[in-house]
């Protein structure tokens, strides 16, 4: 019988969650969903001096905007040092490990002696096979025995069979001189008791990989299935940093990125499906598998993020994009909405979803629905209302009084109007985008009367010639 799938994400917390770790954490939550197997939350934070409580926090913030849920508690990797020790001892106990009393002044003179005779500087203590009763009453530190000829193979389901000479590998520190155990050990440890199958990571883990193999061996545990994913570049080629911009998930919020444009856009990086590049949450669990993923870096491309932000935009909820819009006011720290306007923005979403590709964008074009009169106007719209008379504008008042408020009649009583006037009737709709919202860019004339309503219409029109 097949084992039901575990996946984990395992980010330490000595900051935000940065892109690369989001879609490594995407990629996971991607192929236990879609299996109907688990994914699991790790925190490592045996880096006391670096792992902070706000990084944590962080962390599972970035994670819940993408809607990235997992299952069961969130693990302190630091707070199971105990379990990983235990390990160790276990190890040393059944001659798997062996305690090393080399101090760091006598391994830096071995590997400048190495160095000099031209030599592997690959640290080769003499304590490996030391009898115990020549052991001395001090400090040491335990190392695992690494397997000393023939090679070590990593099965890795994207980067193919990677072959490491075992000849190449140290005998690896399991615990420090003061008992803490060390990253490398705490991992396997914690995979092995979370039932963790499958390791989907950085490719920058690959070489760990064949290390973290000789405890799994040693242990007799089942080693999981691993998948090493290239890392995200930036528009030029080079590793993401600081210097390509926005790096955490929560200043994408921030921006204004509604969270399934930015899953569907982070599953697309490194990863494909034939030509598909706008899918589904629903799509990408049923489709996404190894096969799919790319050997060589996947660049950041803000554009085509945008791209598929505004289609994920046009095709979602009102209510639920009203939602969205007021977290995303929060994370920007930004004034809410009142109730009035988010009723109002809610009635408006469907003139104003589908050439948006960022909420700031939607917002903008929701102005005339969200500002209250008197309208502030911008220099384009000034400009626009300038163009024509105030006579005209106050012609037009009596007969918006009387008219059917729908839009085919709206639309006939406008264009006959313009028709009267001696002129088409897109010269008539730039002042009145200018009097109705303050802005020259808008969703149509029609579309913000009906949802104005008359007589809030008729008021900004009065404001504007009176």
């Amino acid at each position: 019988m097949t084992k039901p799938v575990v996946t984990r994400f395992a980010p330490s917390p000595t900051g935000f969650l940065h892109i690369g770790g989001a879609r490594t954490a995407l990629f996971n939550w991607l192929y236990a969903r879609g299996r109907g197997g688990k994914f699991l939350l790790r925190i490592e934070d045996t880096d006391r001096e670096r792992s902070t409580p706000e990084a944590t926090e962080a962390i599972l913030q970035g994670m819940q905007w993408l809607g990235l849920d997992h299952d069961g508690e969130v693990i302190s990797q630091f707070a199971r040092a105990d379990r990983h020790a235990e390990v160790a001892h276990q190890l040393l106990a059944e001659g798997k490990a062996y305690k090393c009393f080399a101090t760091q002044d006598e391994i830096a003179a071995f590997r400048e002696q190495a160095k000099a005779e031209g030599k592997s500087t690959l640290y080769r203590s003499p304590w490996r096979d030391a009898d115990p009763s020549t052991h001395p009453d001090a400090p040491y530190v335990v190392r695992i025995k690494a397997p000393q000829d023939g090679v070590t193979v990593i099965k890795d389901e994207v980067q193919g069979d990677v072959t490491i000479r075992n000849d190449q590998l140290d005998d690896m520190i399991l615990l420090r001189s003061d008992g803490t155990p060390v990253y490398m050990l705490a991992v396997v440890v914690d995979d092995h008791d979370m039932g963790v199958t499958h390791v989907i990571r950085g490719d920058d883990h690959l070489n760990n990989a064949a290390r973290q193999m000789m405890i799994y061996e040693a242990m007799g545990w089942d080693v999981p299935v691993w998948a090493h994913i290239p890392l995200i570049h930036g528009p030029d080629g080079k590793k993401l940093s600081k210097r390509h911009g926005a790096l955490g998930a929560q200043e994408y919020q921030a921006m204004g990125y509604p969270a399934a444009g930015m899953r569907n856009y982070l599953a697309r990086l490194g990863w494909s499906h034939g030509d598909d590049e706008f899918f589904t949450d629903e799509q990408a669990r049923d489709w996404f598998d190894f096969d799919g993923i790319g050997k060589s870096p996947a660049r950041f491309d803000t554009k085509k993020l945008e791209n598929l932000c505004g289609q994920h935009i046009a095709v979602s909820d009102d209510a639920a994009l009203r939602q969205e819009i007021t977290a995303y006011l929060a994370a920007a720290g930004l004034p809410p909405l009142t109730d009035v306007q988010s009723q109002g923005l809610e009635s408006a979403m469907y003139c104003l979803k589908d050439r948006a590709r960022t909420f700031p964008e939607l917002l903008e074009k929701a102005h005339f629905v969200l500002a209250s009169r008197p309208i502030d106007r911008d220099e384009k719209a000034e400009k626009a209302l300038a163009a024509v008379s105030d006579g005209i504008l106050e012609e037009l008042t009596p007969q918006l009084q009387n008219a059917s408020w729908v839009r085919d009649d709206l639309e006939a009583l406008l264009n006959a109007f313009a028709e009267a006037h001696d002129t088409k009737f897109g010269k008539l709709a730039a002042p009145l985008r200018a009097v109705l919202a303050g802005r020259a860019v808008t969703p149509s004339v029609f579309d913000m009367m009906l949802i104005l309503g008359r007589e809030e219409t008729l008021a900004r029109l009065a404001d504007a010639t009176g």
